[in-house]
């Protein structure tokens, strides 16, 4: 049985409201690959829920970057409740939010959500996967590539199809900041680089893409190792 670690952005969950249809297809993927023999540990992102929430307080107060942090955290773990309800059937009643704790479960689906400031839930993945014992690491959100800077910004930008921890880390440093917006986080990265992990990175839009990638077949995306 092979266990997957899904970091799943919540952009993809909630790219401005809900998005019930991508969640309908996703469940269809993942109970697709449950049923040959797959489990999924699915870590949730706070994503634009997040956003709107510090976004608004920041217009009101001058807030704590505890704060900050505390409503990304909970942003994670509302889209996580969501995720939870969603493969009800298949899923571990609890939903995780302590990575490092010992984890039992014999169900093919585990839900995971934010821990504590300081802490992204891309770097609640790497130790998620640390923890179980699993060395690669799926992170789904809505880019399709590693770039040496925004292609957004920069049409010179340089895509990656594979990338080394050493050269991905210069890329987005060293520092973990509430509200981030980079492939992966800065922190998790250097955990996930001492623990030698492998990280591909996808956009989980492409659902077919993503079934590549469980398949193990070639892919579109950029895998950091």
């Amino acid at each position: 049985m092979e266990t997957v670690v899904l970091s799943l952005g919540g952009s993809l969950i909630v790219p401005d409201e809900v998005d019930f249809d991508y969640l309908k297809k996703f469940r269809r993927v993942i109970e697709k690959f449950v049923v040959n023999g797959f489990r999924f540990v699915i870590v949730c992102g706070g994503g634009k829920t997040a956003r709107d929430y510090q976004r608004a307080a920041k217009k009101i107060v001058n807030l704590h970057p505890e704060d900050v942090d505390w409503l990304g955290v909970h942003a994670t773990r509302i889209n996580a409740h969501l995720l939870r309800t969603v493969f009800r059937d298949k899923a571990h009643p609890k939903i995780i939010t302590n990575p490092i704790e010992k984890i039992n479960f014999k169900e093919k689906i585990l839900v995971a959500a934010g821990w504590k400031p300081g802490w992204s839930s891309d770097y609640d993945a790497v130790l998620l996967a640390k923890n179980l014992g699993v060395k690669k690491v799926i992170n789904l959100s809505n880019i399709d590539y590693v770039y040496d800077k925004d292609p957004k910004k920069f049409k010179d930008a340089k895509r990656f199809d594979s990338i080394s921890w050493h050269d991905f880390r210069k890329v987005v440093g060293d520092e973990w900041d509430p509200g981030l917006n980079l492939p992966f986080d800065p922190v998790a990265s250097k955990e996930a680089e001492k623990e030698g992990l492998t990280v591909i990175i996808a956009n989980g839009a492409d659902l077919d893409n993503f079934e590549v990638i469980l398949r193990g077949k070639r892919f579109n995306g950029t895998t950091i190792h």
